[in-house]
């Protein structure tokens, strides 16, 4: 076990987050993490020896570093205004959430202000990788910053990239997220036109697998779409609206015209706009089969 003097704080010991607390912890990192209302997480790291605050001026108060896992930029944003507010202990902030690359420079501008380095070190993966330290993520930060963060990455990722100064983790991750979402959008309007033309979802899936259009994203999609089988891709439809709507954003901001981003972006947004938001992204398939009048039956497509 590492002994060192660097304090952790963890707000957002969520899917991934709890992973990411488990693996620093373990490491001899002394470690403070912020409650809230799913106890089952919390508990397992105040087993573990972690402290609890109730509150984010509690939790700045004794980190020296505070990592946060939260859904989007709103939740960093209100984090770290208090933090800016309170002028606790913390000198380093690393947001592992993925966010607007807009705010995150922003932020980052308002922290270097009064001598708190902001590092952004979106994730990829899965909470079981976060759970084996065994995580991807993409760092956005001066050279300086990221030496001091890189030790404690390397507790809960197994590849790090350094990819530009800060918000260019962010950018990336929304540009690696805009790829998968896109094959979802596509994927999903495949399966309903071959439907509609008596293939089924299970003989497309023969025809790629193992060729030049095969990846991981596709094997996953139809493990839902063919296999049903729900928990092969847990990340919710209303996240992948969230996240197009940053990147569409990003687009506007540099821009750059967005018709691809635009039309993925729609498909999410119908999909959580008629109360869909809580399914995974493989059940975009059913949603634009269903809104085109196609009915799967027993694993199979009818139209």
């Amino acid at each position: 076990m590492t002994s060192t003097g660097e304090r952790i704080g963890i707000v957002g010991v969520g899917l991934m987050g709890h992973g990411i607390a488990k693996n620093i912890i373990e490491a001899g990192y002394p470690m403070t993490v912020m409650g809230h209302r799913n106890r089952a997480p919390i508990e397992d790291m105040r087993q573990r020896g972690a402290g609890e605050t109730d509150t984010v001026t509690q939790l700045a108060a004794v980190s020296d570093i505070v990592f946060l896992c939260l859904p989007g930029s709103p939740q960093v944003e209100t984090v770290v205004t208090q933090i800016l507010k309170d002028k606790g202990a913390v000198h380093t902030i690393v947001d592992c959430s993925t966010c607007d690359p807009v705010s995150t420079r922003s932020l980052a501008k308002a922290c270097n202000e009064v001598g708190i380095a902001f590092v952004d070190a979106p994730l990829a993966r899965t909470p079981k990788e976060a759970w084996e330290g065994q995580l991807d993520t993409m760092v956005g930060a001066g050279e300086a910053d990221f030496a001091r963060v890189e030790p404690i990455l390397k507790c809960w990722a197994g590849r790090i990239m350094r990819v530009g100064d800060v918000g260019a983790g962010h950018t990336v991750k929304l540009l690696n997220n805009f790829v998968a979402l896109g094959y979802a959008a596509l994927y999903a309007e495949v399966l309903a036109i071959g439907a509609r033309n008596g293939v089924e979802a299970a003989t497309f899936r023969g025809i790629i697998d193992g060729g030049r259009m095969d990846c991981g994203f596709f094997q996953t999609f139809m493990q839902y779409a063919v296999d049903r089988n729900r928990d092969a891709h847990k990340f919710t439809l209303r996240n992948a609206h969230k996240d197009m709507r940053y990147l569409t954003g990003l687009a506007s901001e540099s821009g750059i015209a967005s018709h691809m981003a635009s039309s993925v972006k729609n498909s999410f947004a119908t999909a959580e706009g008629i109360g869909r938001g809580d399914d995974y992204v493989p059940m975009l398939a059913d949603i634009v089969a269903e809104l085109n009048g196609i009915t799967r039956k027993e694993g199979s497509d009818r139209a």
